[in-house]
């Protein structure tokens, strides 16, 4: 198949683009390389695809719809008998905290550039859309016969659902993400199109973003700064390893209608405990400074993995243990210039 892969350059994106080369796809890659985080850590990942074959690279903003749609027909023109047959949307303002900052920014991309990719896809008859969410849409977690009641407290023992309501969520990225899962459907509702809506659970691996907990604790206890930590450091994250993810979207090719699908590592783990793994593998001691914990912070996560195993024959197959320590050798290997990213 032919694909085009947006934010091409992201973390998860780049990732994805090699999984589909690998299985001799044609990637058409877009970035337009923006500042939201170091441009190095884009430029190292975009690295690893150019020269590969079949792979091409345009630079262009999502949000720029003129653009992209010029630059969407010029590509059907040029190999009619090959055309995009599947759009994988990863251009994203991403960043739970950033998003209280500037909110217009992540509407912007997140969920105008979305409207014109899914308009592109009708335009020029690009029949299956896969569409990057998170699991920060379940905000405070109450299922649909809850709505008038007010939100409960997260409950440990329970993962979370597809099914879940995702009507309150605790940030503008947060609300922008559900927004773009919304006109998903629409668009599936409307032309027919085959569409998978993946909500991510807390991703890491060699070459993160720089402002996720994995890469911020890597550097901080390598580098012997202080260690921040947002409350009592007790929260619960579903830690999902960067080609897991990649496993899931790339299978998603064969599903047709309208699905949103959890891709988690199915164990949450306590920063606490992240920050003291870290520790044994860095052989350092972690100089720890609590904050007062963030308002858009949810207590935990949690993925329901059940749907991806029935649909998609998926389940995660690195352990934490194993991709943190490749993690942390890419961070060594790097880290010539990795330790000056801003985080």
């Amino acid at each position: 198949m032919r694909y085009l892969v947006t934010g091409c350059a992201g973390f998860i994106g780049s990732t994805v683009a090699g999984m589909l080369l690998n299985q001799e796809h044609e990637v058409v890659g877009i970035d337009n390389l923006n500042d939201a985080y170091d441009v190095r850590l884009k430029e190292w990942r975009l690295g690893q695809l150019q020269g590969r074959q079949n792979f091409q690279f345009k630079r262009l903003d999502i949000a720029d719809r003129a653009a992209l749609q010029d630059s969407i027909s010029k590509m059907q023109a040029s190999d009619p008998k090959n055309p995009l047959e599947a759009i994988v949307n990863f251009a994203a303002r991403a960043g739970v905290r950033q998003s209280v900052e500037d909110p217009w920014t992540y509407y912007q991309t997140n969920v105008i550039g979305t409207l014109n990719l899914l308009e592109a896809c009708k335009d020029f008859g690009i029949a299956k859309f896969t569409q990057a969410s998170t699991s920060s849409v379940y905000g405070s977690r109450v299922r649909p016969n809850e709505l008038s009641e007010p939100a409960r407290p997260h409950k440990l023992n329970e993962p979370f659902l597809e099914e879940d309501s995702t009507d309150r969520p605790l940030s503008p990225y947060a609300a922008s993400k559900k927004a773009a899962e919304v006109l998903c459907h629409s668009y599936h509702h409307l032309y027919g199109l085959d569409l998978t809506v993946f909500r991510f659970f807390t991703v890491y691996g060699p070459a993160g973003r720089p402002d996720m907990s994995v890469f911020r604790f890597i550097k901080w206890i390598d580098s012997g700064k202080p260690v921040s930590v947002y409350g009592d450091g007790l929260q619960e994250r579903d830690f999902t390893y960067v080609d897991d993810i990649a496993r899931g979207v790339v299978a998603a090719s064969k599903l047709s209608g309208f699905n949103v699908i959890n891709l988690g590592g199915a164990r949450p783990v306590q920063l606490i405990e992240m920050i003291r793994m870290v520790e044994g593998l860095l052989g350092k001691k972690a100089n720890l400074s609590y904050s007062p914990a963030d308002p858009t912070d949810v207590t935990a996560t949690w993925a329901d993995i059940s749907k991806a195993h029935r649909l998609l024959s998926w389940s995660p197959q690195t352990p934490l243990e194993v991709g943190l320590a490749s993690t942390v050798e890419w961070y060594q290997q790097n880290q010539e210039w990795a330790q000056h990213t801003a985080t």
